[in-house]
């Protein structure tokens, strides 16, 4: 069982949204935090409320498609903290389009960004945890890489599917060496990640995953995080139903598909239902 009392922790991406909120999760449990995000000022806000929550964290700026300072962000938040005892790679991106109108370009920068940030500080930390023989790593997925239906984003649901293998195996192969790997897979969730974000086709209809959903706030999905890591899931999602969508995708993947296909032309695009509370908890 992973406890946050005196663990040290680094949370890449948490600058805002989810990010931001595990790391106030992870603070309230006990922890002391490294915060790093490409934006420093928001990695800043971030550490300013964990320090007024009464809290220990230190502010650091991290771009994770850059070898050299996703070591330099580890090794600094190490200076800082001592030994770190959890690493969250959450740092992502969103792009949105129809698949013929991605191009390679875009694809690469998915994967740089969502995949390989990763890769980059898990090359630095996995050494680093197997020398002491304990730690626990994130990985931050999505739903979209369990489960078809981000046909309106193909690239970035391959990104979080490569990101789920990734935890599973790396987990098969930590266990034994007493390191923990948990992959938090957010569904619809709360977040402003979609403002601004690039989007290559005009009129294309962003297809979610599922109307029978409902969007989690950001504090939720942190503690939902921190109570599957305390328990030492390895998949952890937000939304319990997807264990029977799963189930479903395993009797039939064609017939899943199809389904699926069948209830956007019918004019379900797989939107989520929201509560005004939800909406409020995005300005906490």
């Amino acid at each position: 069982m992973t406890t946050f009392a005196g663990k040290t922790a680094l949370v890449i991406g948490a600058g805002q949204n989810i990010g931001r909120q595990v790391a106030l999760e992870f603070v309230r449990r006990g922890a002391r935090l490294a915060v790093a995000d490409i934006s420093l000022e928001g990695a800043e806000e971030t550490a300013a409320l964990i320090r007024k929550a009464g809290g220990e964290a230190v502010a650091l700026a991290c771009n994770v498609t850059d070898e050299v300072s996703v070591l330099a962000v580890i090794d600094s938040a190490e200076a800082a903290l001592g030994p770190l005892d959890i690493l969250m790679n959450n740092a992502g991106i969103l792009s949105g389009g129809n698949p013929q109108d991605i191009p390679l370009s875009e694809w690469s920068r998915m994967f740089d960004v969502n995949l390989f940030g990763m890769v980059r500080a898990n090359n630095v930390m996995v050494p680093r945890m197997i020398e002491r023989g304990r730690g626990h790593i994130v990985n931050t997925a999505s739903f979209a890489g369990l489960y078809p239906f981000a046909a309106s984003r193909v690239h970035y649901a391959a990104a979080k599917a490569a990101v789920v293998s990734m935890s599973e195996n790396l987990s098969l192969y930590l266990m034994p060496l007493g390191i923990k790997v948990s992959c938090l897979c957010p569904g619809p969730v709360m977040t402003t990640s979609t403002t601004g974000m690039k989007e290559f086709s005009e009129n294309y209809v962003m297809r979610a995953p599922g109307s029978h959903l409902m969007v989690k706030s950001q504090q939720e999905t942190a503690r939902i995080l921190a109570d599957g890591m305390a328990a030492g899931r390895i998949i952890i999602p937000t939304h319990d139903e997807v264990w029977e969508t799963l189930k479903q995708r395993a009797a039939d993947p064609d017939a899943f598909i199809a389904k699926k296909n069948a209830e956007y032309l019918a004019g379900d695009p797989g939107k989520p239902g929201i509560t005004q509370d939800v909406i409020d908890s995005i300005r906490d």
